[in-house]
């Protein structure tokens, strides 16, 4: 029990000498975003490739990302309410928070009118590019301040230590190996999403070429043992890259003199399997982000019946977590003007989740041990 009382007093309080000391993180420069590949690591070119080059990767974040943005909220004061419903460059709030969660792992909101530490003047919110803000930690590692870099310019803003207003809203993915950043769905999907790039591109090249993989010229000497001269061959050469190459050639035929043979590789489009291959990537692109391979068209057993199965799984395990990560960071950040306020999705306002309420309205009613109080409060009814 004394151990047991030691290590409770030593993360008593939250703040100041009692905390423990955090591991030291690397501070890079796309804000500790942790990405698969070869160093050095570039948030925004994986960005490219995965959210703005590959359209399952943008479809899963836009699915869930949407998805928080609409969830309905439970009744609250009205200037809060369009607070978070507001739209900022024509982006919803949650919206550009859940990508930003989503892709980077990470999500910074910056609360205008904390620095004043006025609760009487109403706040405005501001999401700010994960990539471009680091953490800096104290000298025992815990983080002193968060530090805005767009181009030349710096802002710095100073971590909250509980003496006041939140500058910056600090929510993150878990990461296991780091204190100060969280680890997003891009560096899990990043494999996948080469890989089904990489098709895309292999399967554009065919269609460039005819549809079929090229072939080769055997040149045959005959019995004297004639070879091709420099000159012919480069005006052979020329005239297959001029005539007979891309798609605009597709289907010329070939005309071949002095010995020359037109011999096709044996490797197609069937032997390599490239449907396949390109399926299995985006089922690995979905499950990455957490969205049901069948809510993005991919192939498999699309009934009526497993499409609202995964529609309530995608809430369930998705968008209900990520959206209660995002809502209770915000409700801690905005407690200097909302005391008791409680941001939370309504559960009874989902229509993927209506199965769910029906089934549990029928089993409260048909428990006849329950007083009708006690089945008004299960069910959430004053």
């Amino acid at each position: 029990m004394t151990f047991w009382k030691n290590l409770a007093l030593t993360f008593k309080g939250g703040s100041g000498s009692s905390r423990p000391s955090l591991g030291r993180s690397y501070i890079g420069t796309y804000g500790g975003a942790f990405l698969s590949g070869t160093a050095p690591f570039s948030y925004e070119a994986s960005v490219r490739e995965a959210y703005v080059e590959n359209a399952i990767a943008q479809r899963a974040v836009r699915i869930v990302s949407e998805a928080v943005a609409d969830a309905p909220l439970m009744p609250l004061d009205d200037k809060a309410a369009a607070l978070i419903g507001q739209s900022l460059a024509g982006q919803p709030l949650l919206e550009t928070i859940a990508a930003h969660l989503l892709l980077h792992g990470n999500a910074y909101v910056q609360i205008v009118g904390a620095a004043e530490g006025s609760a009487g003047e109403e706040p405005e919110l501001f999401a700010l590019r994960p990539d471009r803000i680091t953490v800096e930690p104290d000298a025992t590692g815990w983080p002193a301040a968060y530090v805005y870099r767009a181009g030349d310019h710096q802002t710095r803003f100073a971590a909250n230590d509980g003496a006041g207003p939140v500058q910056i809203v600090h929510i993150k993915a878990f990461h296991p190996t780091d204190d100060h950043y969280g680890l997003g769905c891009l560096g899990a999907a990043a494999g996948a999403v080469a890989v089904h790039n990489r098709a895309s591109d292999w399967n554009r090249a065919l269609l460039d070429n005819a549809a079929r993989p090229s072939g080769a010229l055997v040149h045959d000497p005959g019995p004297d043992g004639a070879l091709l001269s420099g000159e012919q061959y480069d005006r052979l050469r020329a005239e297959m890259e001029v005539s007979f190459s891309g798609s605009d050639n597709a289907g010329r035929p070939l005309l071949l003199e002095g010995g020359l043979t037109w011999q096709t590789l044996s490797m197609t489009p069937a032997e390599m399997d490239f449907v396949a291959l390109k399926a299995a990537a985006a089922r690995e692109i979905a499950l990455a982000f957490g969205v049901p391979p069948m809510l993005l068209g991919l192939p498999g057993d699309n009934s009526y019946a497993n499409y609202r199965e995964a529609n309530r799984a995608l809430w369930r395990l998705t968008i209900l977590p990520l959206a209660g990560k995002i809502l209770d960071g915000l409700s801690r950040g905005l407690q200097p003007w909302w005391p008791d306020l409680d941001l939370r999705v309504d559960r009874d306002q989902i229509p993927a989740l209506s199965e769910d309420r029906e089934r549990m309205w029928n089993q409260i009613s048909s428990a006849d041990f329950l007083t009708g109080e006690e089945k008004r409060k299960l069910l959430g009814i004053d």
